[in-house]
């Protein structure tokens, strides 16, 4: 459904215009003039305008000067009953997409209407995955200097200039999809799109329709024919976000996909042939699922051509998590136009010791957090602690009875604030059997704080 404006100064054309997009399931608002026009697209945000040409007050390329000075890059699509060559050059030359000669039937203007979104819609898609392609030129898309980063960056190299196809496998928030995106710029096909469905965000139903298209009244609200990513990914790639959440049927028609490159359209029997690279990721084990029945085996083997496996961030901790982290401040004071924060020794010991069961991900998030709603230049270990909600142990009130009942202090002996915290913790676990939110509780800290302490020390409870 797209939000469409007619601008006509023929009452009888608008409202025929209107009935006929609206029956294609369109939204549709009407102008009698050009300059009503003008002051309704500064206040809505229209995907098309249709307008005619021949119009009092303000013509057609009249409009087109003043949506030029206004930035609009709504396409439009010029209405005429005087239609010749010059007229057409002049208003394409003005930034119309495409134009039509009047009279003309309701089907005319619908399939127009739709091929003109179509394309713009794909235009749009291209432009993004361009601009994607042109960051990762910059070094702008994958950080990382340990080993098994680096071993990623020469396979993302090496598999770059085939065809084969990809199977990204890793912990949500490790970034697989960036990986498909290095993949598809460094090919020969970046020069085409690529897009991106998500698997587990649409029924299976809504899936099929999404990756074949379908045919006018091919089901219910079927208004109209619809392409499918197949085809307008074709020449480019397509990458299938958590592909284990694909529906077993559907895992049957996505196989003859992979192996013949044809398929059809839901409600048509005529066979479409693509040329599409497919890359697949998913966070879960491919292999279990194929012995509990929950994924084909030939649709597993013929996904993993090529295995790429990313580490969570706490298998690269030491080496990359201070890269990351600057990456993400810079780029968040490059987008905003302030100064770079710089993260002080004590707030990355606190970061190399949290979890992150958000993988670079969460990471990314808290690095733009503090960035935007931080002041001082230096980000110390209290900011964050304050931005995790991790706080230290002895920052609680823990009393002198329940401390001295679990830890036994040594007489006539010195000892540290630190050394009698790892104790308390290993006693408290111990205590619990390991229960980590009991444990916690017991202590009156964060179930995230705990974690962090019994990382620092290898606790083991006893």
């Amino acid at each position: 459904m797209a939000q469409i404006i007619v601008v006509d100064d023929v009452e009888m054309i608008r409202e025929s215009l209107e009935a006929t997009l609206i029956r294609a399931g369109h939204e549709v608002s009407t102008c009698g003039d050009a300059e009503q026009a003008v002051e309704k697209v500064k206040r809505v945000s229209f995907d098309l305008i249709i307008t005619d040409l021949k119009m009092p007050k303000m013509d057609g390329i009249a409009f087109l000067d003043q949506l030029q000075k206004l930035g609009s890059e709504v396409p439009v699509i010029m209405m005429t009953a005087y239609a010749t060559i010059s007229t057409a050059v002049e208003a394409m030359r003005k930034g119309a997409v495409d134009y039509i000669q009047k009279p003309f039937e309701a089907d005319e203007i619908t399939l127009l209407v739709e091929k003109t979104l179509e394309h713009c819609r794909l235009v749009k898609e291209n432009e993004a995955y361009q601009t994607n392609a042109r960051d990762w030129q910059r070094g702008r898309q994958l950080i990382g200097n340990s080993r098994v980063m680096l071993e990623v960056m020469e396979k993302v190299q090496c598999i770059a200039q085939s065809s084969a196809t990809v199977l990204i496998r890793g912990e949500s928030g490790t970034g697989k999809e960036m990986i498909a995106r290095a993949i598809h710029a460094q090919s020969p096909r970046s020069n085409k799109p690529m897009l991106c469905v998500n698997c587990a965000a649409l029924s299976s139903t809504l899936l099929e329709s999404e990756l074949f298209g379908h045919e006018k009244g091919a089901f219910t609200g079927a208004d109209r024919m619809r392409k499918g990513r197949f085809e307008l990914a074709d020449g480019g790639t397509l990458l299938l976000d958590e592909i284990s959440e694909m529906d077993l049927k559907l895992q049957a028609k996505f196989l003859r996909v992979l192996q013949e490159r044809e398929f059809e359209r839901v409600g048509s029997s005529m066979t479409r042939q693509v040329d599409v690279r497919m890359i697949a990721t998913t966070n879960r084990n491919l292999e279990e699922m194929v012995q509990e029945g929950q994924f084909r085996e030939d649709l597993f083997y013929r996904l993993n051509v090529v295995p790429i496996y990313l580490p969570g961030l706490q298998e690269r901790l030491d080496e990359d998590l201070e890269s990351l982290s600057e990456y993400f401040l810079r780029r968040c004071a490059d987008r905003d136009g302030r100064s770079v924060r710089i993260l002080s020794k004590d707030a990355l010991t606190i970061l190399k010791e949290y979890e992150w069961p958000g993988n670079v991900r969460e990471l990314e998030n808290l690095m733009e957090r503090i960035s935007i709603l931080g002041s001082d230049e230096v980000i110390t270990e209290k900011t964050i602690r304050s931005s995790l909600d991790i706080e230290p142990i002895y920052s609680k009130e823990v009393s002198a009875n329940k401390v001295s009942s679990i830890v036994q202090m040594p007489e006539n002996e010195t000892v540290s604030l630190e050394e009698i915290e790892k104790e308390l913790i290993e006693k408290t676990l111990g205590r619990y059997d390991g229960h980590r939110q009991k444990t916690a509780q017991a202590l009156g800290i964060g179930v995230r704080t705990l974690g962090m302490k019994i990382k620092r020390w290898n606790l083991q409870h006893t």
